[in-house]
């Protein structure tokens, strides 16, 4: 009698071991490549603007084309991780941003360089997608948001490293450096997860022809459980062949039935939360240079962002999972006044620091957390399309912060009113987040629809209720 399994449960009662950790540490380096790319060249910027005296407008677009390339990278190659496999899709990212990074280190201007970032965001937009997706699908479901939450704190512990090397390398080798190990490090990356990274077992039961892969994952992940060679290993009865379908159909999925106000909503609350971090990782480190803080208090009140980036993103993946959209939408409403203060307070480092601190927490703790809700929200047959959609839309307000940003630098605002420019985006992501919890929370009746396909989604009429598996 053949042996017949059900995935779901296969990944849900399984253990936290090797497997997950190792799942975790390579996801975890491959969001190192996203958080330092975004610091990067902020960092650089002083000695770029030195040599080849750019105003601040240009470098404000320089560092708006990364964010237009994953702007299209994001639902490309989330649409290629759907149909191709998440693990190759990562890797694939992880390779176009490190070559095109590393090619940084032979730009003679502005133009050049910015040509450059937009090649290396295609690859970004290619890499968070399809690593949510990847930590959803393998994750077992009460370890989920947890999981995938500590998974981007590697965003912000990379978002730390330019400071560093800024304070110690840069003064020694000039601001190639930062490129020149931005480069190295995504594609030394890349080799390891082309031998080490597993593909997601949900993805490969919709693929009849990696049969034999399924089983070899499924027998990493579960060495408790003897796996037949010929086992039927198959999804939630509900999905299959008709899943495989549905992975074919247009993006209008990611609006039907359960998902008519979530997408929506969860775009406003990507959009705005990335246009505030955007706005603050392109300039802080210039803003307080120019307030009078010395070079090195400055890269490090700026780094501090980060690191209360990386308590937030603890803090998140820890409340997550019990208290769901609640928590983000309690951070949208904390970063708008932090943010605030940073223009108001005494001009040194021991005020503006636990500010940027604070900030740090709260506007990366609620993206973290927009992250980890797209990869529950979102089912197995369009999930790294319904991420990279979110990612993508999202990137309209990352490109806007620092175009916008270099903007108001050049007409010399007070402090005041710049941080408060800041500051909006999160009171209107606020807004938007109060209304998806009162959508996952009052009408789903929580935070997740799981795995039940987008064609099978109960339709939602005003003041009903459905259940969430």
């Amino acid at each position: 009698m053949t042996q017949s399994l059900q995935i779901n449960r296969l990944v849900d009662e399984q253990r936290i071991g090797w497997f997950n950790l190792g799942l975790l540490v390579w996801s975890f380096l491959a969001m190192l490549a996203d958080g330092y790319d975004i610091l990067a060249l902020s960092f650089a910027q002083p000695e770029m603007q030195t040599l080849w005296h750019v105003p601040n407008k240009d470098f404000g677009w320089a560092s708006s084309a990364a964010l237009v390339g994953i702007l299209f990278g994001a639902p490309v190659l989330g649409n290629l991780g759907d149909r191709l496999g998440r693990k190759g899709a990562i890797i694939t990212g992880s390779v176009i941003y490190g070559l095109s990074s590393l090619s940084i280190v032979w730009a003679h201007d502005i133009g050049q360089v910015m040509m450059l970032r937009f090649v290396a965001g295609i690859g970004l937009g290619g890499i968070m997608p399809n690593t949510i997706a990847l930590n959803a699908e393998l994750a077992p479901e009460r370890w989920r948001a947890t999981l995938i939450t500590l998974m981007f704190v590697g965003i912000t512990l990379g978002g730390s490293v330019p400071g560093l090397i800024a304070y110690a390398l840069v003064p020694h080798y000039g601001w190639r450096v930062l490129f020149l190990i931005g480069g190295i490090v995504p594609l030394a990356v890349a080799a390891c997860l082309a031998r080490f990274l597993p593909e997601s077992i949900k993805f490969l039961a919709l693929k009849d022809a990696r049969h034999r892969e399924l089983v070899a994952t499924v027998r990493r992940m579960r060495p408790d459980v003897r796996i037949a060679d010929d086992a039927q290993l198959a999804l939630a009865a509900d999905l299959g062949a008709g899943a495989a379908a549905n992975a074919r159909l247009a993006t209008g999925q990611l609006f039907s039935a359960g998902l008519a106000w979530i997408t929506p909503l969860l775009w406003v609350c990507f959009a705005t939360a990335l246009m505030a971090n955007y706005f603050l990782n392109s300039f802080l480190p210039l803003i307080f240079r120019d307030t009078g803080l010395p070079a090195g208090k400055a890269a490090l009140a700026a780094t501090l962002y980060h690191v209360g980036g990386t308590v937030g993103g603890l803090v998140m993946s820890v409340l997550l999972d019990r208290f769901g959209f609640v928590v983000i939408a309690l951070l949208f409403a904390v970063a708008a006044p932090a943010i605030a203060g940073l223009g108001l307070a005494p001009t040194s480092f021991g005020a503006l620091a636990p500010l940027a601190t604070l900030a740090g927490l709260a506007v990366l703790g609620a993206q973290f957390g927009n992250n980890a809700a797209a990869g529950l929200l979102y089912p197995t047959e369009v999930r790294s399309k319904g991420v990279g959609w979110a990612l993508g839309i999202g990137r309209f307000g990352a490109i806007l912060g620092p175009s916008i940003g270099g903007v108001l630098l050049d007409m010399h605002l007070p402090l005041s009113q710049l941080f408060l420019a800041a500051a909006a985006p999160m009171l209107v992501g606020a807004v938007a987040a109060l209304a998806l919890v009162r959508l996952c929370y009052v009408r789903l009746g929580g935070l997740r629809l799981g795995d039940v396909p987008v064609a099978r989604q109960p339709k939602l009429a005003q003041g009903a209720s459905a259940s969430v598996p």
